[in-house]
């Protein structure tokens, strides 16, 4: 077990270019599944759900080779079994994604139920009734024993919910079956898109990518392909809010800003003034920092909401920033009941905060923080705890620093690069 040792209080200054989208490569990975042929991943983020993925794909027989740190192979002709290893897939949500492809193309998927970070109830219902919409049989217990041995067949599908993992199964279930597959509602996040694009890459007919109605024309058989992975833009914007709580500036290289659009106007509501200079974003130093109020000198409001809105991993960071803001503003995290539980380690520190109920909280800043001992309890928190150690007087020690790992890979080489005062060290038992 290791933690971090922070000293908070310096202006990080510098370059730094965010990896591979985390959640593109962990879909992109269970495309694999869909064909016998290589498919080779370029800018594939080597962080811990990422190296999951890849042990429950190889558990199966799928063949994975890492020839560069960023760069991955694989081929499932060898795929010998349909069963995935529990516990791998209780570390990692992604695990459900390969429950379509396994379907379409071996008729057949016994999925243990998924882990990933404990941010309230993740339902899979979305996935379930679409799957079934499809022609697939699904027997619930403690996992899912899931039957297409006729095949699966097109259907005009409604997604209950915009699901972003939902939307992804169904559509790599629906590259195989037979005939014309609607979906609506579907979600259009850039992970999404880049799916569509590898999967009509590798032979697929998918159109739509993008909006919030895909349609998929049944193929017989895809081939390899490759696929460059887009920028993760939940690294973009921890990398915003850590240089304007830092008062330092930093430029993000490669940061596809179009990709950015609704999370800048957040951080421009919370003061954060940056700048577009092509492919990269500019934090410069000296920022402000203050409220900006609705009409009429109103407390603002800044919730979370389906892509293209402000995306709910981005909310932890959002909040870390507005306690180094002058002013006032409620924080509305709809998605999931237990992801603001982690604010009393925030409060701790030193910030003004009043949690409403488990989905609103009001942040009253600026605040002076301090160091401390602290825990990471997910991945976006655990991230935002580490930009609250940096911007903090003295010394902050964070543990279950796994988790933090999972979605940021060295993150602590990476920002000593910029100047962080940040230390990996082993846990004392003592």
């Amino acid at each position: 077990m290791e933690q971090f040792v922070i000293e908070g209080g310096f202006p990080l200054t510098g370059t730094i270019k965010p990896l591979g989208n985390k959640n593109a490569a962990l879909t992109l990975l269970a495309a694999t599944l869909l064909t016998d042929e290589t498919v080779v991943l370029k800018n594939a983020p080597p962080i811990g759900d990422v190296l999951t993925q890849i042990a429950i794909l190889r558990d199966l027989g799928v063949s994975v080779e890492l020839p560069g740190r960023a760069e991955l192979t694989a081929c499932a002709a060898s795929l010998s079994k349909t069963a995935l290893n529990p516990d791998f897939c209780k570390r990692v949500r992604g695990s459900i994604l390969l429950a379509g492809p396994l379907l379409a193309r071996h008729g057949r998927a016994t999925m243990p139920r998924p882990g990933g970070d404990r941010i309230g109830r993740r339902r899979l219902d979305t996935h379930l009734r679409a799957l079934e919409a499809l022609g697939a049989r699904i027997e619930a217990g403690h996992g899912y024993e899931m039957w297409a041995p006729e095949g699966l067949t097109g259907a005009d599908i409604f997604l209950d919910e915009r699901s972003v993992t939902g939307t992804e199964n169904v559509i790599m279930a629906s590259t195989l079956a037979e005939g014309t597959t609607i979906i609506r509602n579907a979600a259009s996040e850039p992970h999404v898109q880049e799916l569509c694009r590898l999967l009509n890459a590798m032979g697929a007919r998918i159109s739509g990518a993008g909006t919030n109605e895909l349609t998929v024309e049944g193929v017989n058989g895809l081939c390899g392909g490759e696929h460059a992975i887009g920028p993760d833009y939940m690294e973009v914007g921890s990398f915003i809010g850590l240089a304007a709580v830092t008062n330092g500036e930093i430029r993000i290289r490669d940061a596809a800003p179009h990709h950015m659009r609704r999370s800048l106007m957040v951080f421009e509501r919370l003061g954060v003034e940056v700048t577009v200079d092509g492919d990269d974003i500019l934090v410069p130093d000296d920022q402000k920092l203050e409220i900006i109020r609705d009409a009429g000198d109103a407390i603002p409001k800044i919730s979370d909401d389906p892509w293209p809105g402000f995306p709910a991993d981005l909310m932890s960071i959002a909040i870390v920033v507005a306690t180094q803001a002058r002013g006032t503003v409620l924080f509305f995290e709809k998605m999931y009941e237990s992801r603001l539980f982690w604010l009393d380690r925030l409060i701790e520190m030193g910030a003004e905060i009043i949690i409403c109920d488990p989905h609103r909280a009001v942040i009253v800043g600026p605040s002076k923080l301090y160091g401390e001992r602290i825990t990471s309890p997910d991945i976006r928190a655990g991230m935002a705890l580490l930009i609250a150690g940096l911007c903090a007087e003295g010394r902050s020690v964070i543990r279950n620093i796994e988790q933090i790992d999972r979605g940021y890979d060295r993150i602590d080489e990476r920002l000593r690069t910029l100047g962080a005062r940040i230390e990996r060290v082993p846990v004392r038992l003592d």
